[in-house]
Formats: C-alpha cells, structure tokens, sequence
C-alpha cells in the first residue's frame, strides 16, 4: 500500500517535498518509531475523538504521549470520548486498519495538534500502511497545519 492515494494527492496539491521511509511491520505509532529508528517524540499519531454532539475531532500528539480527555476537553470546552475502533475504520477506508495519517484536513476532520510536535526539526506520521511512515520537515508541517488549533494536551506515558 505505501501511502494512502488520499494524503498523496493532499501532500502533492499543497506542494510537500516529503520522504517515505520504510520500516518492519508494526501495530501502533510508538512501535513504528521503535521500527523505523526514530525518536517517538518525532512521530506525530493521531487518536479520534468525539463529543456530546458527535463531533469529530483528531488529536495529534507524540507517539510517547498520550491525549489527557479531560485537559483537552477543559480547553475546546467540549466533553471529550474515544470512539469504537471500527468506527475509526470506516473513516479511513484507504488505510489499513489502525494505519491512520497525522492530517485532519486530509479527511475533513476538526484537528488540534499538540504544541510538543512542532518543537522537533522534522516531523513522521503513518502514511496509511503498517510499514510506511511520511517524514516531513518542521516548516511543512506548520505549513501544512496553520488553520488547526494548537494546545497542550497530552502528557508522557511511559511503556
């Protein structure tokens, strides 16, 4: 698969030098990094949420860190749930399952980004497979998320 035809087309219209760096297959956005040879810091995963009036909205945040509901939901003044994996599925019908690229715009999605990603020189997230990640430089990604909001949500976990 490589790279979903969706953020392919997204990364190509907004004129986004990138890289796809291959990696062994992994399950989750932390074993990618572990996989690829990056720090997770780096690594910008995305979780879906949803409110009380079943708006959605993708949260992205180190691969390290997890998303803290109740300080995000404080701060969008929304209350704040995960929604069921198959539902995240069905959304992203050109990825593999769990697979999901760090851009909200890329599928209409409401996104909010951790203030933590844009402190790193370069930034990776999925491509939309298990053996992919897309590797941007800091200043694409900014380009690339300016009309997002931008907060501090999330805190390290530790594995």
């Amino acid at each position: 698969m490589s790279i979903s035809e969706r953020l392919n087309q997204y990364l190509n219209v907004n004129k986004v030098d990138y890289e796809l760096v291959p990696h062994p297959h992994s399950f989750s956005s932390l074993s990618s990094a572990i996989a690829a040879n990056i720090p997770p810091s780096k690594l910008a995963k995305a979780v879906i949420l949803e409110d009380h009036e079943g708006r959605r909205v993708m949260a992205v945040l180190p691969a390290n860190h997890k998303v803290s509901l109740r300080t995000l939901g404080d701060k969008l003044n929304r209350d704040l749930r995960l929604i069921e994996e198959k539902e995240v599925y069905e959304m992203f019908g050109d990825c593999q399952k769990g697979a999901i690229p760090s851009l909200g715009e890329v599928y209409n999605l409401e996104a909010v980004y951790d203030d933590l990603l844009v402190e790193a020189k370069e930034i990776y997230f999925e491509a939309g497979d298990h053996n992919t990640l897309v590797h941007l430089a800091r200043e694409d990604f900014v380009r690339l998320i300016k009309d997002a909001k931008h907060l501090r949500f999330s805190h390290e976990s530790i594995h």
